[in-house]
This record gives structure tokens, sequence and C-alpha cells, in this order.
């Protein structure tokens, strides 16, 4: 391996260089999640209108099962609430890409942090079910 002036293995990063490849791929699923969200809910949103449901109508209770079975009948209300449930897994998606990403780094403080809040959601999401 070859060594730069200063010393360093070249394609080393100097100091202070941050490495904008994690944040890059973060910043793509966040967008990715939130185009397919909002797709899945404008479709089925225009879909239900046009089939005559009204919006201030009472959706139904959410229901995973229901929600597959919905999708593969291609009922409007499934992709509502898929497109919400895209909505709502994003952020989560986002957090443990963040922690395979540090974790791959390296970064164990960040990598435990990130194992942290998806612990706090995991406990939200099952409380929230139990809930229900």
């Amino acid at each position: 391996m070859s060594s730069s002036p200063a010393g360093r293995a070249t394609g080393a990063r100097p100091p202070g260089v941050v490495d904008h490849g994690l944040e890059g791929r973060i910043a793509r699923l966040l967008s990715v999640g939130t185009v397919i969200s909002v797709v899945l809910l404008a479709v089925g949103g225009a879909s239900l209108l046009i089939g005559g449901v009204q919006p201030l109508q009472s959706a139904p209770a959410f229901d995973a099962g229901q929600m597959v079975q919905d999708l593969l009948a291609l009922h409007p209300i499934g992709l509502v609430w898929l497109g919400l449930v895209v909505v709502l897994a994003t952020p989560a998606a986002r957090v443990a890409a963040g922690l395979v990403g540090y974790a791959g780094r390296g970064e164990t403080g960040m990598a435990l942090v990130a194992a942290l809040v998806l612990a706090v959601i995991g406990v939200g999401v099952i409380t929230g079910l139990l809930g229900a």
C-alpha cells in the first residue's frame, strides 16, 4: 500500500472529511418511502372517491390480514392502508439503515443509539397493537 506525502495510506479519508455514502443512501431511502406512500395514498384515495366512498365516512379499523386480502382483491382501501403503513415504517427503516451503516463503519456508539431507538419504536408498535 503506498503512502501519501502526509504519511497516510492512499484512499484513507483525511481527518474531518465525512463519508456521505451512508447519509446519501438514507436520504434515498426516505425519498423512495415518501414517493411510494404518496402514490399509494393518492391512487387509493382517488379510487375510493371514484367508487363513491365519501371522504368523511369512518374508515374500517386496521387489520393487517384484511389489508393483504384487500390488496390481492385490488380494493382501494388496501392501497390506502398500505400507503399509511409505508408512511409509518419509513422513519423506522431509516433508523435501521443507520444502525446497519454505523455498525458496518465500526461506530459502536451510534449503532447502539440506533438500536435503542429501534427498540423504543418496537415497544411502541407492540403496545399499540396490544391496546387496539
